[in-house]
């Protein structure tokens, strides 16, 4: 009779290049100082980025109110009997905030592809 097998995803077969892991990856795994910079300079760059993408947010989205307080006739136009006020804030925001999503998951995936790639590289 066959035994069954769970399977969970790709097989991780260690050979013998795989299991001598780099020491950057090891410095990691044991915490030691350059580890902490290591991460650290990861966090950095995510957080560098959360950054940018809250300021655009808040450059675009947080200046319509006071675009409108400044020309208030702009916020009395009508686009088929709906205010331009709610067309921006209530509709026309949520193409921004999927755009800036999708670009800050492409960034930030990226710095994790660059972060590996750093932790690959023999020394």
């Amino acid at each position: 009779m066959t035994e069954r097998v769970r399977v969970t995803g790709p097989p991780r077969r260690r050979t013998a290049d795989a299991t001598a892991r780099s020491s950057r990856a090891r410095d990691i795994d044991t915490d030691t100082r350059l580890g902490e910079i290591y991460l650290g300079s990861l966090l950095r760059a995510q957080l560098g980025l959360a950054a940018r993408v809250l300021g655009v947010l808040a450059v675009t989205v947080g200046s319509w109110p006071l675009v409108f307080h400044v020309w208030p006739d702009l916020a009395a136009v009508e686009v088929a009997g709906v205010p331009v006020a709610w067309l921006v804030l209530g509709v026309l925001v949520y193409p921004l905030l999927v755009g800036l999503g999708w670009w800050y998951v492409r960034r930030a995936e990226r710095n994790e592809r660059a972060f590996v790639d750093l932790m690959d590289t023999r020394p």
